[in-house]
């Protein structure tokens, strides 16, 4: 009888386990069946390990990529350019692209009748990106390494997204190692890549020195164009005078920055560059940020100080950046970036709808809303509001020093406080000098083509 109820048992446990891989089975082949079926492998779906259906369209429904016995680009030079990094290439060598991220998507492939639908080449994919206005960044980088990005802090939507070098996708180039025209033009800097955020980092120690420093709006600091900062000297491009918190901001002043740093300490900085974000990697419809990265206790306050400034160890992620700037606009807050708007059959069917997810709070409402106001204070009393004709902009400029053979990296980055046009944007130009001047520009010109266009 023992034994008879031993093997019951046994038995028992045997179809339970049966029944666990199958329904775990069944789950995977529902959420995972599209990427088995678009391994490169699989010559149904590729030739030669290109994939071998679809097209991808931007938000206007302007065709970007698409499949006729072969891949066909965008008839404009510049927008394959520009949108290289977006949509990929067919021997998907550009990592970020759609290409290679959402080549089940493109497939047609669904549960029920596999990649043989009744609808055939495959999905239509439609991104968030407008050719246009990523056309328009492309041309004002002006031949320069960088990256340039504008989203809808309140949807997510990525308007822009630009990596440059790039190159025709149509056309693509024979790299050799060591060809420094396309050094990097693989990687998507927006998304992949940190970089020295020069005085663009101002804006989160202003932001840790609001919470934390109850006195702060009635301070006031002394700038002789260096100052001393435990044991180590701090410089500015010229003398301040005396400054107020605002003020300090609105000139960049190196050395009130690099004190506030030091008085909070390397835990509240660690604290800041967590909270706010610039540490987080975002999911954009899967594909993952880079984490910004800092290390404030490396050279004790002499480290610390160079550090709350943008420089030291402190690296710094586009994106995150630009999604901070959005919070910064809309109460603490920002819709988390996407680049799929949705898929679609050839004859018009849709079938997916993406729906925003917001970032956690990355400032306090009341901090947001200050930091707002400094940075529209920026433009009007530093950047000059006429460089940015019809556009209410906040704003910040850093020229990041990374090395002392070669021209600073030019940034600039901030929010249009505006419900028709909630924008946020990021600009860097390597070996661009001028953060305002060179940076500024281009966003300027990015941004006038997006809020032409509606967005």
């Amino acid at each position: 009888m023992k034994k008879i109820t031993a093997r019951t048992i046994i038995c028992f446990l045997l179809a339970l386990l049966l029944l666990a891989g199958t329904l775990f089975f069944t789950f995977r082949f529902f959420t995972k069946g599209g990427q088995w079926v678009s391994f490169p492998s699989n010559r149904h779906l590729y030739t030669d390990g290109v994939l071998s259906r679809g097209r991808i369209l931007d938000t206007e429904g302007s065709v970007l990529a698409a499949y006729d016995g072969g891949w066909q680009f965008h008839d404009s030079g510049s927008v394959r350019k520009a949108t290289l990094h977006a949509v990929g290439d067919p021997a998907g060598v550009i990592g970020t692209g759609a290409l290679t991220q959402f080549a089940s998507k493109l497939t047609g492939y669904n549960p029920i009748t596999g990649a043989d639908t009744f609808f055939s080449g495959g999905k239509d994919l439609y991104l968030t990106i407008d050719a246009d206005v990523c056309a328009a960044a492309y041309d004002a980088l002006n031949g320069h390494k960088g990256t340039v990005g504008v989203y809808n802090y309140k949807t997510g939507e990525i308007i822009c997204m630009v990596s440059a070098p790039a190159y025709d996708p149509a056309d693509p180039p024979v790299i050799e190692d060591g060809d420094e025209t396309y050094d990097g033009v693989y990687i998507n800097r927006l998304i992949s890549s940190t970089f020295t955020p020069g005085s663009t980092f101002k804006l989160i120690t202003a932001a840790a020195a609001l919470d934390n420093i109850s006195d702060i709006h009635q301070r006031t600091f002394e700038c002789s164009g260096s100052t001393k900062v435990g044991q180590t000297t701090v410089t500015c491009v010229r003398a301040h005078g005396t400054l107020t918190f605002e003020d300090a901001l609105n000139v960049s002043c190196n050395g009130a920055f690099a004190q506030l740093a030091v008085e909070m300490g390397s835990s509240v900085m660690e604290e800041y560059v967590d909270k706010t974000g610039l540490t987080d990697k975002y999911s954009i419809n899967g594909i993952r940020t880079a984490a910004s990265s800092f290390d404030f206790e490396a050279d004790g306050e002499t480290g610390l100080a160079w550090s709350g400034v943008g420089q030291g160890k402190d690296l710094v992620n586009p994106c995150a950046l630009m999604i901070f700037c959005g919070a910064a606009a809309n109460g603490g807050k920002a819709a988390v970036p996407q680049i799929i708007d949705h898929t679609a059959f050839h004859e018009g069917v849709r079938t997916s709808l993406y729906i925003k997810h917001s970032t956690d709070q990355l400032l306090n409402e009341s901090t947001a809303d200050t930091l707002k106001s400094m940075m529209k204070s920026d433009v009007k009393n530093n950047y000059g509001s006429g460089n940015f004709p019809g556009l209410d902009i906040g704003a910040k400029s850093g020229t990041a020093e990374v090395d002392k053979s070669k021209a600073s990296n030019a940034w600039f980055t901030g929010f249009l406080d505006d419900e028709d046009h909630p924008l946020s944007f990021v600009v860097m130009v390597e070996g661009g000098g001028s953060g305002a001047a060179t940076a500024g520009r281009v966003a300027n010109t990015v941004l006038q083509e997006a809020v032409k266009k509606g967005y």
